[in-house]
């Protein structure tokens, strides 16, 4: 699990070459991860963190032994300081204090909606000096049954999906794994959330991770592989894999490496049921077709009944919900175990599209309902916050007071 270069994370050739004039259907990242002088151990397998024990002089007898007393305290007890790891010696506490840190992302900012929704603007520290540190978004979404992280995948976004307020960002390099768990690590930290800590009702409060956050999951695989993995361990955050799911917008040679390698819930960010306007909405169907993408959920390891795959569709007036579109929505995913998720659009200025309206969403539902599959409408969380799908972009993209403003008053008449 070392870090990954902007340019890693998949063996998927990202610079084919198109006409002239049209837009490329992936940006190419400005920036590589330089790794820091004094390095976090998050992130980092058992293996990995075996082999950095061994660099400081740590004796082979020693180093499983050690790697899961420093497993437990990072992973259980969500200490943030080697000093706190009380079970190590005070002198292979100072040792490991020179060399490495157990530090996550700095919140720079923390919203909370109206609706109870919390967004966390997040500081990536810069390995090379003088570089501006880079920044991410991660948001906590809480329901009574459950409570929903979505986590943030690169700085900015590989794709160019038009009704994306993400996507219009540049893409400037991929997270290292360590960035990826310290997500879900500030977030338990945030709502005192680690196995030794009592919440109000007992409960835990993250219980669900989504890789729906800014980037394509897929375009930085072995990073979220790595990540994903520590997440669900059971000997540390312990997330089953049932309640992680990753979202792609169809990079389909990842997609059975998903299923074989990491074995989490899939989401396909479908969206349009005809080729033509899906490489309008989703310019990468341009390279991966639907039909192409149809297969590769089809083979999907591990899909059933009872581990569906959702289709997540936003519902654009007068574009993509048509009656006509439920149609071949349905005949589309004949023989997959497939849910759908309708999300209404979540609007954000400068966009050229419109939320479908109410009455069309339920008749859209219905249809695929009354064919025979689960087609729940999303409740929009956190819009006056921008923290509701398909809006997160970080503050070194700021938007103005004005564009701010007109974001609220399109919360506010929804």
């Amino acid at each position: 699990m070392t870090p990954v270069s902007a340019e890693a994370g998949s063996a998927i050739d990202a610079s084919r070459a198109l006409p002239a004039g049209e837009t490329p259907l992936e940006k190419i990242a400005t920036e590589t991860y330089v790794p820091l002088a004094k390095p976090s151990l998050i992130g980092l397998s058992r293996a990995e963190i075996a082999e950095k024990l061994g660099s400081i002089g740590v004796v082979p007898a020693q180093r499983k032994m050690r790697t899961q007393q420093i497993w437990h305290w990072m992973y259980v007890r969500g200490v943030q300081t080697f000093a706190e790891m009380s079970s190590i010696s005070k002198d292979m506490r100072a040792e490991l204090e020179k060399h490495f840190t157990v530090a996550r992302p700095e919140v720079i900012v923390e919203q909370i909606s109206n609706d109870g929704t919390r967004k966390w603007l997040l500081r990536l520290p810069s390995g090379t000096a003088g570089e501006k540190a880079h920044e991410v978004e991660c948001v906590y979404i809480p329901e009574t049954d459950r409570g929903t992280l979505c986590v943030s995948s690169q700085v900015g976004c590989t794709l160019n999906c038009s009704f994306c307020h993400t996507g219009t960002q540049r893409l400037v390099r991929n997270l290292t794994a360590g960035e990826i768990v310290g997500q879900i690590m500030v977030a338990r930290d945030r709502l005192g959330d680690w196995a030794d800590r009592e919440t109000p009702d007992g409960n835990r409060r993250v219980t669900n991770i989504v890789m729906m956050g800014m980037g394509e999951p897929l375009y930085n695989f072995e990073a979220v592989r790595d990540a994903l993995l520590i997440v669900s361990d059971n000997e540390g955050i312990g997330i089953s894999r049932r309640r992680i799911t990753l979202s792609t917008s169809g990079v389909v040679p990842n997609i059975a490496r998903t299923g074989d390698e990491i074995g989490v819930m899939l989401a396909i960010s479908l969206h349009a049921v005809r080729d033509e306007l899906r490489n309008e909405l989703v310019p990468l169907n341009k390279k991966y077709p639907l039909a192409e993408l149809m297969q590769a959920c089809r083979d999907y390891p591990g899909a059933s009944n009872a581990r569906r795959i959702t289709f997540e569709y936003v519902m654009l007036k007068g574009v993509n919900d048509s009656l006509d579109d439920a149609k071949l929505l349905v005949k589309m995913l004949k023989g997959i175990h497939a849910k759908i998720n309708l999300i209404p659009f979540n609007p954000w200025p400068g966009t050229r599209y419109e939320c479908s309206d109410w009455d069309q969403i339920e008749k859209f539902s219905e249809y695929i309902f009354n064919a025979g599959y689960s087609s729940p409408v999303r409740t929009p969380r956190g819009r006056d916050i921008l923290a509701a799908c398909g809006q997160l972009k970080s503050e070194t993209e700021k938007l103005s007071a004005r564009e701010r403003q007109a974001l609220r008053a399109m919360a506010m008449t929804d």
